[in-house]
């Protein structure tokens, strides 16, 4: 049985162990074990503290097999992006150009430089061990997310954003960063990406803030802006599944997507129920399977059946029981792991 639940100090091998399956460019889970201990100490008092308004703080998942107990994926979330270190993205905007003498009319797409101090929640840091991704574990290690914040709003922003990884080839080269980020900084693209997780004190110092004009960029970088790597298509998917929508802004670095969607029109969210165990059922239930959430203290989620009872409760399957902590009386929030095709 997978299970989600916060990280932990002691998975700090694991989580280095996932750093260096990752590929470059998901910032979020560096190859470096002292930064993610850092991130992983900041998440555990994080999650001690429960905040109760969104000013920055990380949350940080893994996900568990709990029959051998090893670590095959995390992802996060930051539930205000901005404050003392801004935000940055590049937004595409367009303007005309029009001459009536020589008859002609254009539409100008360029990129302006948008820093952001006070932003909305953002999700990211999605990586799961590539032996676990065709058993569903990227929908529930991405999905749970939003019921996670839906029963604690106070601590997230209305607005919900993922920056997605660009494209990068296996050895760190993004043809974005060549054409526009390497002439200001200096250095490669790996090396920006990781500094920008510790200080961005340099973005600030070094980026251009003059518009951009994308046709004045090689071919390769004009092509890339606004895509995703070819390994997080499946996640541009899912997040257009439940609602969120490109947002025009795209990463200062490799240019990948930003996406957004406002939390209550997620649509796991709306389709979510929140109600109280009545019963551990004896028997396979035949219902279609959910991403559910306990609401105690020591967090949990998990896939399962769930079958809802005429007056309100709820049966559940004995291992979901048990991989959530719950028993008959406690409360859980679920919904369906998969749109039908008439909610896409």
């Amino acid at each position: 049985m997978l299970i989600v639940r916060p990280v932990v100090e002691h998975d700090l091998d694991a989580m280095v162990e996932l750093a260096q399956m990752a590929s470059f460019g998901l910032t979020s889970l560096p190859r470096d074990s002292e930064l993610i201990l850092e991130r992983i100490e900041t998440s555990c008092k994080n999650f001690h503290l429960r905040a109760r308004k969104p000013q920055g703080e990380l949350y940080i998942f893994v996900m568990e097999e709990t029959d051998s107990a090893q670590i095959v994926g995390t992802s996060q979330i930051t539930s205000k992006v901005g404050g003392f270190d801004p935000f940055y993205a590049f937004r595409i905007e367009t303007c005309l150009a029009e001459s009536q003498h020589l008859n002609i009319r254009k539409e100008i797409s360029f990129l302006r430089l948008v820093r952001e101090h006070s932003g909305p929640t953002e999700i990211g840091g999605l990586f799961v061990s590539p032996t676990y991704r065709k058993q569903g574990a990227g929908r529930l290690m991405s999905l749970f997310r939003f019921l996670y914040m839906a029963e604690r709003r106070s601590q997230f922003e209305p607005l919900v954003i993922a920056e997605l990884r660009g494209v990068v080839d296996e050895n760190g080269c993004s043809p974005f960063w060549e054409a526009v980020g390497r002439h200001f900084f200096d250095m490669n693209y790996p090396r920006a990406d990781y500094l920008s997780l510790s200080d961005k004190r340099f973005i600030a110092e070094l980026i251009p803030r003059s518009p951009i004009y994308i046709r004045l960029l090689p071919k390769d970088a004009q092509e890339v802006i606004g895509q995703v790597h070819q390994n997080t298509r499946p996640a541009l998917k899912m997040l257009q599944d439940e609602g969120f929508r490109f947002n025009q802004m795209v990463d200062i670095f490799d240019a990948g997507p930003m996406v957004a969607c406002p939390l209550d029109n997620v649509r796991i969210v709306r389709q979510s129920v929140k109600s109280v165990v009545e019963e551990i059922a004896p028997f396979p239930l035949q219902s279609r399977d959910s991403v559910i959430i306990n609401l105690r203290k020591e967090f949990r989620a998990c896939v399962g059946a769930v079958s809802l009872k005429p007056n309100g409760g709820v049966l559940i399957e004995p291992e979901v029981a048990k991989s959530l902590d719950v028993e008959p009386g406690d409360s859980i929030r679920f919904g369906p792991i998969r749109p039908t095709e008439s909610q896409m």
